[in-house]
């Protein structure tokens, strides 16, 4: 077999060379937060070597739910028994994959620092390693991991949006800042980038600065993954909310943020997100909560991160669906389920999310007290959820509101 090269130079093993424009398509694609990343999975056959089989599972794994898993077991199966012989590298992508379809987080996180320590230029694997790190609220191992790759990789415009969100989400905005604004100068389109920026101007209170930018950018917002796209139209909508312009929230929930892809997890909980959010301001969304019904209801027994849990849960009990309770209680016995496990981090179901979804179903229902109580629990450590700071504060929200709601007890 000839050796091939993807777009940032890794040595790709391929049984047809035809192939690597689909490998491209998922580098560059997975990058660039570009919808052509999928392109792999549309042809009639996936290349039989190890690599572009992980590749696949990966796809399917973004699908975060447990049909997302059965999907790629297939693929990374085909992966692990190919009798292609893909260099250490590949392997080690593969491997990670591998370890991520079987729910062994650590060892798909140990197996991405080490490609970035070894073979920096391996992007894809920074990119997907910071996605584990992030869910997990591991911040810092997300600095880490993009540092590693900084002195191969400082060509690449979407490595520098990668350190960008790590800086801002380690809460070095001026650090994060930089990078955003030299990703940029690479490439005027690297959207993650354009979102690092956006969290950074929220946090510093740059409303108007930050509307305005996430204005000018959105015209590059094209030929993107849903959830990129809605997404940063998400960051648009909250600087609009933040100064008090309901009616153009509104307007952005319908046009950009809610009806890309209502089947997919990130579009959902942003919908739910900026509904609660409109909410909280004292604007009403009318019946908009009931369009989410048909989709929240396929959720109830997802528990793929808590993250993603608690937003379906408080969506489902805002549209006063029974579906609530029984999502409520399918997260309690999961989430006795993984307390024994040996992970460490699996106790942020017991200890943050069961508290924290209890509480958001009081606060749904108006049962202010008991969400102040539960809520209260949870926010010392809600970072461990994963979600950054700009999604969590939500749940903040909520307990404000809850503070500001309940009942005055009477003065003695």
């Amino acid at each position: 077999m000839r050796p091939c090269h993807d777009v940032l130079g890794n040595p790709v093993t391929l049984s047809d060379p035809a192939h690597l424009v689909l490998v491209d398509d998922f580098v560059g694609g997975f990058l660039a937060c570009e919808s052509r990343v999928v392109n792999l999975l549309l042809g009639p056959s996936v290349d039989t070597a190890p690599l572009p089989q992980a590749f696949a599972a990966a796809l399917h794994m973004f699908a975060e739910s447990p049909d997302g898993v059965r999907n790629a077991r297939p693929y990374i199966a085909q992966a692990l028994s190919s009798p292609i012989n893909a260099s250490a590298q590949e392997m080690r992508f593969v491997h990670a994959v591998a370890a991520w379809v079987d729910g062994d987080l650590p060892r798909a996180i140990q197996l991405h620092e080490e490609q970035a320590r070894v073979h920096p230029r391996d992007l894809a694997s920074l990119k997907l390693g910071q996605y584990h790190l992030f869910n997990r609220g591991n911040a810092a191992g997300m600095l880490k991991m993009a540092l590693a790759c900084e002195d191969a990789a400082s060509d690449v415009p979407h490595f520098h949006g990668m350190l960008a969100f790590a800086w801002e989400q380690c809460h070095f905005l001026t650090e994060a800042e930089n990078a955003a604004r030299r990703a940029l100068a690479l490439s005027a389109r690297e959207p993650w980038a354009q979102h690092a920026i956006a969290h950074v101007m929220l946090t510093q209170g740059r409303l108007r600065e930050g509307l305005h930018f996430m204005h000018d950018a959105s015209p590059a917002w094209t030929g993107l993954n849903s959830f990129m796209v809605t997404h940063n139209w998400w960051h648009l909508a909250v600087f609009a909310l933040e100064l008090g312009q309901t009616d153009e929230v509104l307007r952005l929930y319908d046009e950009q943020v809610w009806g890309v892809e209502k089947s997919y997890s990130q579009d959902q909980i942003g919908a739910i997100s900026l509904l609660a959010r409109l909410e909280l301001a004292g604007v009403e969304v009318g019946n908009r909560w009931n369009d989410l019904l048909p989709y929240l209801t396929q959720r109830t027994h997802d528990h793929v991160l808590p993250f993603l849990d608690m937003q379906y849960l408080y969506g489902l009990a805002r549209c006063g669906s029974p579906a609530a309770d029984a999502m409520l209680q399918s997260i309690a016995q999961h989430a006795e389920a993984v307390a024994a496990s040996g992970d460490e981090w699996q106790q942020v179901w017991q200890r943050v999310c069961l508290p924290a979804c209890r509480g958001l179903m009081a606060h749904a229902h108006g049962e202010y007290v008991r969400a102040v109580d539960q809520l209260g629990l949870a926010l010392p450590r809600l970072a461990e959820i994963g979600g950054s700071h700009a999604q969590r504060d939500l749940f903040e929200l909520f307990y404000l509101d809850s503070l500001a709601t309940r009942p005055t007890p009477p003065c003695n």
